[in-house]
């Protein structure tokens, strides 16, 4: 069963960990999500992640299972999956915006995803937004395809990609650009 609370600065690290191994390096590819055919270097870092936590108008999502047993018999929660959720204007100026989406590699495709995704869009309408936007690299129609069978629609807006900063990775092909998808709540 999977919980949800919101991260603290303590838990920069092991979010870094998570989205990195999600999407970037050998790691990636036990699952579905990698972007490692597309990106290589990093897809988040520490001050980025604290950055989102600490912004007001942000939440970091965590979702977690309960974990072993600690030796002194205290009980831990086992890190799955992660999401940004940011409240920002739309087309009637509620919308919520949704990235840093991570499921571990070893447990994507077993629906944990969908609830995160689930919860992320169950917050931003208690929040009183009634769309909710994400951009996804184009070149990644499996994905798309994902959220568009969740309700999500292309926009056809595109975002080229920052090549010239490294922060977001090192590029591998050269027609990388992002879409905007929406779906209203």
């Amino acid at each position: 069963m999977l919980t949800f609370r919101d991260a603290t600065s303590a838990d920069v690290d092991a979010l870094v960990a998570l989205i990195e191994s999600a999407y970037r390096g050998d790691s990636s590819r036990a699952g579905w999500t990698t972007e490692a055919h597309l990106l290589h270097g990093q897809r988040t870092d520490a001050h980025s992640v604290a950055a989102v936590i600490a912004h007001p108008a942000s939440r970091m999502i965590l979702a977690e299972r309960p974990g072993d047993e600690s030796a002194d018999g205290a009980k831990g929660a086992e890190l799955v999956a992660c999401c940004q959720l940011e409240q920002r204007g739309g087309a009637d100026g509620a919308a919520g915006y949704f990235g840093m989406f991570a499921v571990r590699p070893d447990e994507q495709g077993s629906g944990i995803g969908k609830q995160v995704l689930a919860e992320a869009e169950r917050v931003a309408r208690g929040w009183g937004a009634t769309e909710l936007h994400m951009t996804v690299i184009v070149q990644r129609e499996e994905l798309i395809a994902f959220y568009e069978r969740r309700g999500y629609r292309r926009t056809g807006r595109l975002t080229p990609f920052p090549y010239e900063d490294e922060r977001f990775g090192l590029p591998q092909v050269d027609d990388l650009a992002f879409e905007l998808l929406v779906k209203p709540l």
